[in-house]
Parts: C-alpha cells; sequence; structure tokens
C-alpha cells in the first residue's frame, strides 16, 4: 500500500508539473484584440498559455529593467524597435537565433539576433472630418503645417517617457533638423502649444480622434487605417517632408522562466498563420513569408526620414529627461 502510494504521489507530481510547465509568461506592446487573436491561435496549435500583460514600449522596458534579478517574462512581443535596441543596450534580453529568421531581411533583425522585426509602420497624421468641418480646418500635410496656429489645442500625441510612438516623433524631427537637438526642442515646445492632451498609449490619441474627442492625433499609420476600415470618419495624411517610421520588434527576456516554450512562440510568430493575422491588422510585415495582397501602406512609396537606429535608443533616456524638463513638466 505505501509502495503504492508513493507511486501515485510521485505520477501526480510528475503529472502537474508537467502540466504546469505548459505556459509561457509574455509582455506586449500589441493592440489588445490583436495579441488575444495571435495568443489564442498559437495556444489552440500548441497548448501552451500564453499569461500576457499588455504594456506601452516604454512601460515595457521600464519593468523589465525593474525586474532585471527576477524577471517576471520570457518574452517581448510587438514594441517599437528602439525598445528593444534599448533593452539590448542594458542587457536585459538575450539572443535567440531562430530557425525562421532567415525570412526576415538583415536590415529588419538585430545583426546578434537580440531582436526581429515583425512589422513596420510609418507616423502620420489623423483628422475627424466632422470635428474639421465644424472648426473650418483642413487637414494637415505636414510637420511644419501641424505646428501652425490654426491648430492651438487641438492635437492628441502620446507622452515619450510611455510611448515609443511619441519617442518616434521626437527624433524623427531631430532627424529633419539634422541632428539639431536645440531646434528640435523649439519645435517640439511650437507643437505643445497646439497638444490638448499627452497620453500614455502611442495608439490612443488616434482612438480619441476616431470618435471625436480630438480633432487630430499623431500615431502609426496601420492604427489609423484600421480605424478607418472600421467606419472612423478620419483623414489620414503622412507627413510630406519625410516621416520617421517603426520596426515592431520581438525579442526574448534574459533569464525568463521559460525560456523553451518562450522559444516556441517565437518561432511561431515569425511562421505563416502568425504573418496571415498580422497582416490581417494593416500593418506591413518585414518577413519574406508574410502575404503581401493585404497591405494598405507600401513603405517603399512613402518619403522617410534617416533614422539612426542605435544613436536614438543609446539616447532615449537623455531626451526623454529634457523633454519632461522642459515641454512636459510645463
Amino acid at each position: 500500500m505505501k509502495k503504492f502510494l508513493l507511486i501515485f504521489v510521485i505520477f501526480s507530481i510528475v503529472v502537474s508539473f508537467g502540466f504546469a510547465a505548459e505556459f509561457v509568461k509574455a509582455y506586449t506592446t500589441l493592440e489588445e484584440p490583436l495579441a488575444k487573436e495571435l495568443f489564442e491561435k498559437f495556444e489552440a496549435e500548441t497548448g501552451i498559455k500564453v499569461e500576457w500583460v499588455r504594456l506601452s514600449t516604454g512601460e515595457c522596458t521600464a519593468r523589465l529593467e525593474a525586474e532585471k534579478e527576477n524577471p517576471q517574462a520570457s518574452i517581448w512581443v510587438g514594441g517599437v524597435g528602439l525598445g528593444h535596441i534599448e533593452a539590448k543596450q542594458k542587457d536585459l534580453t538575450t539572443p535567440y537565433k531562430s530557425p525562421m529568421s532567415a525570412n526576415t531581411p538583415e536590415e529588419y533583425r538585430d545583426p546578434e539576433y537580440y531582436w526581429i522585426g515583425l512589422y513596420i509602420g510609418p507616423l502620420a497624421f489623423a483628422t475627424n472630418n466632422d470635428r474639421a468641418a465644424e472648426l473650418g480646418i483642413e487637414p494637415p500635410k505636414g510637420w511644419f503645417e501641424i505646428i501652425d496656429s490654426e491648430y492651438r489645442d487641438m492635437i492628441r500625441v502620446a507622452n515619450p517617457n510611455t510611448s515609443g510612438t511619441a519617442y518616434n516623433v521626437i527624433t524623427t524631427i531631430l532627424h529633419l533638423f539634422h541632428e539639431d537637438e536645440d531646434l528640435t526642442f523649439m519645435y517640439l515646445e511650437e507643437l505643445d502649444k497646439n497638444v490638448n492632451m499627452y497620453t500614455k498609449s502611442g495608439s490612443a490619441g488616434g482612438k480619441d480622434c476616431a470618435i471625436g474627442e480630438t480633432p487630430l492625433a499623431i500615431g502609426y499609420a496601420h492604427d489609423l487605417v484600421r480605424l478607418k476600415e472600421n467606419g472612423a470618419p478620419i483623414t489620414i495624411t503622412v507627413p510630406r517632408e519625410g516621416t520617421g517610421f517603426e520596426i515592431a520588434s520581438m525579442s526574448l527576456v534574459k533569464g525568463g522562466g521559460e525560456p523553451v516554450n518562450a522559444k516556441k512562440l517565437y518561432n511561431w510568430m515569425l511562421g505563416e498563420e502568425a504573418q496571415k493575422i498580422l497582416a490581417s491588422w494593416y500593418v506591413v510585415p518585414v518577413s519574406e513569408i508574410a502575404p503581401q495582397d493585404a497591405i494598405a501602406i507600401d513603405v517603399n512609396e512613402l518619403e522617410t526620414v534617416d533614422q539612426l537606429l542605435e544613436w536614438d535608443a543609446a539616447n532615449k533616456t537623455r531626451l526623454c529627461e529634457r523633454w519632461t524638463e522642459e515641454i512636459g513638466s510645463n
């Protein structure tokens, strides 16, 4: 009887351990409905449950740094690529050469495989057509037009301390001014006069614009296109002087508790099923196996600024502190 009980206890422990191991903890910066669709599909195909928390890019890098000695997630899915570069520079992530990475062009992945791009998204403006008609304004067509007094208190954009989207706005202006920081902050002070709210998330402003809560918003084009396709009365314009863009990326967290399952999710995200789902959300997947027929915006036809990604990531803390001191604290 004792032998039977011992065997039963050992069997129960093994079974419990097996079930407990079939999960992976993830941070994601994807929009919640997209993350839900992807992770539920992964679970259905693999039996591995994704326990996920949605954070903005800035929030995620801050949390990874705070949890460095005791990581609470094993993978970060989505988020502006600069955040992933910053995480690499701070030794928060670990390299992984996925067997699926060969499908992603070199310019969209880290040479040491610390991060890999999932999709590209250019910055754009959204104008609520109904509010614009009421106010007698036209959709702004460029960065220098959007700071005109005509748009006083009409623009919604995120806070660069919590949003990679908003930090990309800063670096876009910086590179348009050929890295002249003083001119950049003079511009940002003028833009601030027209901002009615700084949101936490980069996509929040576009959602507010879609329902008419704000006449104008700055965000990533794919988020705005999705809102328009779902019936929002908005006009989308891409800045004519040139625009910055994100490379939404993915990294493995250094010291994460579920490294095997994290790699399985990483590989799956680069596979055909996940790429189909991503493409259906109006983003521009960078993988060569991603379907091209659903892409709403051709990045190759846009005028983009020359981004210095490593420099942008290395100087993020300093530039955000300056933004907070000169603009955010006012």
